[in-house]
């Protein structure tokens, strides 16, 4: 089975202003202008009036008597006012993130000296973390450090991409040392389905990258290549308008160049001891599609990676999260050791390197969060996919008994019961609810405000968007989608939907091990228990190969190593778990 696509939602249903007025406004609040115009220009003119002029003079004044007292400093103004200006002495070398607690690189993760004004979100999203999540290996840095090199000196543009480009259209395979650049080899990573499936599988597709010193490009279809920032100093991620395999977007299980087709017909022999024994290639398409063959499973073999790491160009078309089964690969093992010692980590590291919210996008993320989350004591994300798409009362009583038994939300009173009075040191919650429906958000926003709750804490429910029906290919859907996913990862504790590729973004992006609500039987049934907390914050891969390589039979691929075991949403896929203590 597949797992179908991730939850998304619509504008403006969750603001608290007056009830005949809470979504319009809401929606205009969270999708528009960054900025509003200054105050003190005149509307016709844009220059200031007499009034802003006299200000201006007095606050001048002011400044430099604070000048001349005071030692030279630099000023560093964020674009957000959700923070104040930080000031750095001139002579310090200290950056904007250290100065105010946040570590802006992630532990080293982010390069340093990429342009933050076309990417706000890249130094930024640190400030808006509490959970500052896991610090990389130095072994990961480097490692990534290195392939930002191989981007450089191999990607579009470059004289070594324009030799491989032709000897993708002459059809001919490599010919060998010497010849053009041998060192530079490319991934072609297709990206379809859902936003969640294509995050997944672009991650997935850079980790086999790395591995295997690959220049990562991404098809640009699907806006990959507008809602998220460039990932790599100085060169593109996009696989350029003009390579040469125009058809590349309809390979289909049924692609005479697919690996497993090849391995079928013997134009290639995995059982051969050299490459040099067989004529390979030009390119080779890589079937990882929820419906791979037998023979496509063979590219989580050591044997057929053999083969695989001589042709130059490979085509790998996904819609899951592969990284488990790479980790079953033994020749891959000790570089994924010492590049995940914390083996939850996977998507955790990669997915914060790759992933930054274009502007526009990272405009609805601060505005949403500085507007609704940003003052609550705890933040709480509750993302609900649904399964059929109809509302079920099924459905929220698993969501409330599961938010409830893990001391996510406070139990309401009974009824007819009064509240006590609020105290000044009263907490609060902000409740972030996603899913294409309104009709859970809603329902749990009255529940909490007709009876209120019995601990006293104060409980705000706000949900950005309700789509109401999935949308393939619309860019506003999209968007809407991404800033969610995103918010969802700055919340403090997490539950999510079962099966959902949506809900494993957000968990992995935060550093967050989510509760997990089962796939209901029924819309009219209620799991005991509704949920679990997950063993780990990775994604699962819903698509496994039940085959082991190393003995050539069929074997339940989630008993082979201890760090990959059996998803607790579903039950065949595959996830990575912490190392056994």
């Amino acid at each position: 089975m597949k797992e179908l696509d991730a939850e998304t939602g619509s504008v403006g249903a969750s603001v608290p202003l007056p009830e005949q007025r809470q979504r319009s406004a809401a929606g205009h609040y969270w999708q528009h202008a960054d900025e509003a115009a200054p105050a003190c220009m005149t509307p016709r003119l844009k220059r200031p009036d007499r009034r802003c002029r006299q200000l201006r003079c007095a606050v001048n004044a002011v400044l430099l008597a604070f000048i001349v007292t005071v030692p030279p400093m630099v000023f560093l103004f964020r674009a957000s006012t959700s923070t104040p200006p930080v000031l750095i002495g001139a002579a310090n070398t200290l950056r904007l993130g250290s100065a105010t607690g946040h570590d802006r690189l992630l532990g080293g993760l982010l390069p340093d000296g990429m342009d933050e004004r076309s990417c706000h979100s890249r130094y930024q999203s640190s400030m808006y973390r509490r959970n500052a999540g896991r610090p990389p290996s130095p072994y990961l840095v480097s490692k990534l450090r290195r392939h930002e090199a191989l981007q450089r000196r191999c990607g579009p543009g470059t004289v070594a991409y324009m030799d491989a480009a032709e000897q993708l259209r002459s059809g001919k395979s490599h010919a060998g040392p010497g010849i053009g650049s041998p060192d530079c080899k490319y991934l072609v990573s297709i990206s379809y389905r859902g936003l969640g499936n294509r995050i997944l599988a672009a991650a997935s597709a850079f980790l086999y990258a790395v591995l295997t010193d690959r220049v990562l490009l991404v098809d640009p279809s699907n806006e990959m290549d507008e809602l998220f920032c460039e990932p790599f100093p100085d060169t593109t991620w996009i696989l350029p308008a003009d390579f040469p395999l125009t058809s590349y977007t309809n390979f289909s299980i049924d692609t005479a160049e697919s690996y497993g087709n090849m391995l079928k017909s013997k134009v290639l022999d995995a059982a051969s001891t050299t490459a040099q024994a067989q004529q390979l290639p030009a390119f080779a398409y890589v079937n990882l599609d929820h419906h791979l063959t037998d023979e496509d499973k063979m590219f989580f073999c050591d044997e057929d990676q053999r083969v695989l790491r001589d042709i130059r160009w490979l085509v790998m078309r996904t819609d899951s999260y592969i990284v488990p089964g790479l980790f079953l690969a033994t020749g891959f093992q000790a570089e994924l050791d010492l590049l995940f010692p914390e083996l939850d980590t996977v998507f955790h590291h990669l997915g914060r390197y790759l992933f930054h919210p274009n502007n526009h996008v990272w405009g609805l993320v601060t505005r949403y969060h500085d507007a609704y989350l940003a003052a609550a004591s705890q933040r709480v994300g509750i993302q609900v996919r649904v399964f059929g798409g109809q509302e079920s009362p099924s459905v929220l009583e698993q969501i409330t008994t599961c938010a409830q038994k893990g001391n996510l939300l406070p139990e309401v009173l009974a009824a007819g019961t009064e509240p006590s009075a609020p105290t000044p040191a009263r907490k609060s919650k902000a409740v972030l609810v996603t899913s294409l429906k309104a009709w859970y958000y809603e329902r749990i926003k009255s529940m909490y405000w007709e009876r209120g709750t019995a601990t006293g804490e104060a409980v705000g429910v706000h949900q950005p968007s309700h789509e109401e029906h999935q949308q393939f290919g619309a860019k506003s859907h999209d968007t809407k989608a991404w800033a969610e996913m995103y918010l969802l990862s700055l919340t403090d504790v997490l539950v999510t939907s079962g099966w959902s590729t949506f809900g494993y973004v957000a968990q992995g992006l935060g550093g967050l091990t989510p509760w997990v609500m089962y796939r209901p039987a029924n819309t009219s049934h209620v799991p005991d228990p509704p949920c679990v907390r997950d063993m780990s914050m990775e994604p699962c891969f819903h698509t496994p190969p039940f085959y082991d390589c190393r003995t050539k039979q069929g074997a339940d691929t989630g008993k082979i190593v201890p760090h990959v075991r059996h998803c607790e949403d579903v039950s065949w896929g595959l996830k990575l778990v912490p190392h056994p203590a």
